[in-house]
């Protein structure tokens, strides 16, 4: 660890050399704190270690102006987020029951993707794509889970999750279509639509003796879906490509 962080300092921290003995450098602290923990047997949560690598990379992720960083200080953020809330639900827990991770990681993933593009607007190294598209894909992906999760059990649901999906696909709309657009992110966005679709169909129809019939339909309805997103998404592809 101390190797790497002297040759972050000694390469600096606009090189990408320098960059990347920052990222060992936080990737080996995690390592350090699992062979601590593991060694001494402090007796500690695992979730513990994960947000005490969390708070002690921090000041390096502040410092490094480096997307890479920030991408790794929001994974490890995020499993000491699941891993607190399975030891210590509290009020989370009363208020969403077996939700309670889901929504946590979605509010989580999706603060991070909204402070990340604006902040991309002032400054410059926020503004590779492929991180923007990480976070997106966090949050598409937990809200999608929380809207199947409302299909298939809806007594358990809070019933938040099927409004909450539909706000988010509008903001992903209007954020990524109308105002910047990004292929990836609405690429993300039509599967995700295919899937809770095919999820309502196939709670409501696949039953009883007409489940075969339930399925069929299943299926064209994600054929259909597919071919006509797909030929949405090759028309935004061919604006794109047009002078």
């Amino acid at each position: 660890v101390l190797v790497a962080v002297l040759g972050y300092g000694r390469l600096g921290a606009d090189t990408a050399a320098g960059k990347a003995c920052l990222l060992v450098a936080s990737i080996l602290l995690g390592a350090l704190l699992a062979l601590f923990g593991q060694t001494y047997q402090t007796g500690a949560d695992t979730w513990e270690l994960f947000a005490n690598w969390a708070a002690l990379m921090a000041p390096w992720v502040l410092m490094g102006r480096f997307a890479g960083l920030w991408m790794l200080w929001t994974a490890v953020a995020n499993v000491a987020i699941v891993l607190y809330f399975q030891v210590f639900p509290g009020l989370f827990g009363v208020l969403f029951g077996t939700e309670r991770v889901l929504w946590l990681l979605f509010g989580f993933n999706t603060l991070a993707l909204l402070t990340w593009e604006i902040a991309a607007t002032r400054l410059d190294w926020l503004r590779e794509r492929w991180a923007a598209c990480l976070l997106a894909t966090a949050s598409g992906i937990t809200v999608t889970m929380l809207a199947v999760h409302a299909i298939f059990d809806w007594r358990a649901s809070s019933g938040l999750a099927l409004p909450a999906y539909g706000i988010w696909l509008a903001a992903v709309y209007r954020q990524y279509r109308v105002r910047q657009r990004d292929l990836f992110v609405l690429s993300g966005a039509c599967l995700s639509i295919i899937v809770v679709i095919a999820s309502l169909l196939g709670n409501n129809l696949v039953r009883g003796r007409g489940a075969a019939l339930g399925y069929l339909m299943t299926a064209a309805a994600v054929i259909v879906l597919g071919v006509v997103l797909g030929r949405w998404l090759q028309q935004l592809a061919r604006e794109d490509t047009t002078p």
